[in-house]
Formats: structure tokens, sequence, C-alpha cells
């Protein structure tokens, strides 16, 4: 099922190798045991559940001016607007809207492959009207698929055609972040690989599968900026985003809608049952997608930990502090998040309320036990917490406050799964997905 390090993902080993990119996790973490405090950018964190100190969590359902939010009329037109504007300008970024000029090419409209399980379809979905900007997107669709599928979208670290065994797809390009000129791409074939994805398990459970590069959006270190898609939205006498202007999250974010847009159109998708689907920093980026793009029908973050779906309060993990050092990832966020160094403890919301912002669509929060730098409790805590919104909704969240072994799933609306192990996604993950997707996507219909 696993081809290499990953299937639709980063597994741990890649991560640790590959710092310059990914240095999200630190190394030398023993299997067992409680792991020994790292120092990440001269900041040190904290490992141990004893010390990771108390604090209150903002009520989701309590508006600004203090009143219950009592009903999902209220929650759906004035508390979820309230939380979104929160997030748009205290830590990802505003975004802009659907670009006037954004257009679709349909480089390979439907070619079999995969030994015959797939209908390949690739696109270009141009994102500016100088057709600079522009995101590859690859597609498989069930070849014995008669009406439009459900389909998972995941967004990866990797260009397409290093992603999937498939000759037939389009040689892609990488952004190199040593190279001398860095506002140049290098050709994927040349490049390391950030392991393949085998979309078959998932075409035989009748789902599609689509994916793209998120280098085709945004560049994901400090000097690239000038060439991603933000630089393209600078107002006049602007140089970099305003502090509440879009990070490289919520770029990232961006693109995948974008992606929707075209799905859309597709008469082979059914765009009502994209479910969204990102691993590491790209789980952050698809808890924002899901949260701000509510066309989007289901949610799987794997690690996404701090900036993500664990709590920031939580002294435990990566912080704040780690994610804003200079040296690190500031850029990914909105200036603004900057002003809750170290945990997050002043600002108005917490990850519990973007977990909320999904409700009343699913979610499924994947982890690792061994994971201590993204804080796996840390996600289980905030999916408790976003509860009471999902039962307001008429969903089910956990259901439960107590934090459960590894591989013991909790599949509701809210899902968590810890996989006995590190950072990122194992082959038995895989299990659990498709599980997830069937009970709220049915592909049968």
């Amino acid at each position: 099922m696993l081809k290499s390090l990953s299937s639709l993902c980063l597994l741990t080993a890649l991560t640790l190798h590959a710092p310059a990119l990914h240095a999200q996790v630190p190394t030398g973490i023993p299997p067992a045991g409680k792991p020994p405090t790292p120092v990440v950018a001269g900041i040190p964190a904290n490992y141990d559940q004893d010390k990771v100190g108390t604090y209150t969590l903002p009520d989701p359902l309590k508006l600004n001016n203090g009143k219950p939010v009592l009903d999902a009329k209220t929650w759906t037109t004035k508390r979820r607007p309230e939380i979104v504007e929160m997030y748009e300008t205290q830590q990802y970024g505003r975004a802009p809207g659907r670009p006037d000029a954004e257009s679709f090419e349909i480089t390979d409209k439907g070619t079999p492959a995969l030994n015959g399980k797939a209908i390949r379809k690739q696109v270009t979905i141009y994102l500016t009207a100088d057709k600079k900007h522009k995101i590859d997107l690859l597609i498989y669709i069930p070849a014995a698929a008669k009406k439009p599928v459900p389909l998972l979208f995941g967004i990866n670290f990797g260009a397409n055609s290093n992603a999937v065994d498939d000759p037939g797809i389009k040689p892609g390009e990488v952004w190199d972040p040593k190279s001398p000129a860095p506002g140049t791409k290098i050709p994927a074939a040349g490049a390391r690989s950030f392991g393949h994805i085998d979309p078959v398990p998932l075409l035989d459970a009748g789902f599609g599968f689509a994916t793209f590069y998120y280098g085709d959006v945004e560049p994901d270190f400090p000097a690239g900026f000038p060439y991603g898609i933000r630089a393209a939205y600078l107002k006049p006498g602007q140089t970099v985003p305003a502090p509440d202007e879009w990070g490289a999250i919520a770029a990232w974010a961006w693109g995948m809608s974008r992606v929707e847009d075209y799905f859309e159109t597709d008469p082979q998708i059914d765009a009502k049952r994209v479910a969204i689907h990102g691993v590491s920093r790209l789980g952050k980026t698809v808890m924002w997608a899901g949260a701000h793009d509510q066309r989007f029908a289901l949610v799987i973050a794997s690690c996404s930990g701090e900036g993500g779906a664990a709590l920031s309060r939580r002294d435990y993990g990566e912080t704040i502090a780690h994610l804003e050092a200079p040296t690190r990832y500031p850029y990914q966020f909105a200036g603004n998040w900057g002003k809750y160094v170290p945990l997050g403890r002043n600002m108005p919301m917490d990850a519990h309320m973007l977990i909320s912002l999904i409700a009343p669509r699913p979610v499924l929060l994947q982890t690792g036990n061994t994971d201590f730098w993204s804080d796996p409790k840390g996600e289980f805590l905030a999916a408790v917490a976003a509860g009471p919104v999902y039962k307001l909704l008429g969903k089910d969240g956990l259901d439960t406050d107590v934090w459960p072994e590894a591989k013991q799933p909790i599949l509701h609306d809210i899902g968590y799964y810890m996989h006995d192990g590190p950072h990122g996604m194992v082959a038995s993950d895989w299990d659990i997905y498709i599980q997830f997707l069937k009970m709220h996507l049915h592909p049968e219909q």
C-alpha cells in the first residue's frame, strides 16, 4: 500500500532527514518514556504533561458581546463569522477571494492509468491573467465509475511526477531553497523525492484522488516570497503583506479553494463530497482550508500540531514562540500572530475554535503517540472542547474526555486516531482514513 516513505504524506524519516524544508520535529526523541527537553531556535520545549500550566479556553459558544449562542442560526450568522475573523486577522491572515482571471486548461482529458484501475486527468489552473502563477493538478477517477465520485484531495510536499508511479504524469518542477537563484524552479526529476502515493486503495473503495504540489502556490522558505502568489497581490507601495494579511499557510489553503473551483466544473467529480488531507504544516493548511471554505465536505489533518489542531495555551511541545522564531516559520502566518508569543494565552481563540469552524462537517485528527513535538494530547483536548458546537448543530463530538491509547480510534463526526509511533502517517492509518471517508461520504451512493 505504501511506496517508499509515504502514501499521501511524509513519514517521520523524511521529516527528520530534510531539515531545510521540513525541520518541524526535533531529532533524538526516544520511542517511549519521558523524552528529554529539546531546545529549538534557542527556546526550550516542555515534554512533561505535569508542567503544561493552567489555562482557560475561550468559549466558542459565547458571542463577543458575552451573550450565549443557543441555536444553530446564531452560530451560523453571528458567532461563526466572529471566529473566522479572529483567525483571518490574528493567525493565518486575510486572503483574497476567487481571482477574476482564474481559468482552467485540461491537458489530459482522461487516460487509462494504474493498470486499468483509474482514469487519469491533468489540469492546469491559472491564477493570474499573465498565467505566471498556476497549479498543476493531478486527478484519478475510478475506471468503473458510472456517476460523479467523492474524492480525497491531498496537498503534497512534492511534484505530481514524483508522487505517483505513473509515467504519463506531466514532468513537474519544484523549488530549491538552497539554490543561488531562489526564484527558479528545478526539474522534479533531479530533486529529492518526498515519497510516493498509491491511490489504488482509494480507487478500490470508490473514491477518486487528486493532488498538487504546494509550492505551485507559494514557496516554503522566507526568500521565496517574491515568487509566490502573495507577492502578486501586494498593493501599490507594499513590499510585504500587512500584519493581518495572509501568510504562506493561508496561501496554500487559498490554492486548495481554487482547486475546488475546478472540481465544481468537472462532471466526473461530486464537488459536494470532496475531502481534504495534509500532513504537518500541510495539516495546518487543511485545517484552515476546511474551516474557511465550507465547500469542503470533510477534513483529515495529520499531525497538524501547534498552529493547527493542538491547543496553543498548553505549554507542551512546539509553541507559538517556536514557530515565530525568526529562523523558523513566521512567514507561514499573519504578522499579528507574533503578538501572542509564547503560548497565546491572550488570544481571543484557540485550536478548539478552529475545529469548531469545520462543524457540522466531519473532521479526523490523526497523530502519533510519540509525536511529542506536535502535542497529540493537545489535539485531543481541542477536539473535546469543540464538541459542544458539534452537539449544537446536531452532530456527535468525541463523546469522551478520556484520552485514548494508541490504535484506539474514535470515529464520530469528530474523529481522533493516534498510531503507535511518531510524526506523520504510517501504513495502518490508511485503513482508518478509508473507514472514516466511507462513514461520511458514502461512495456507494
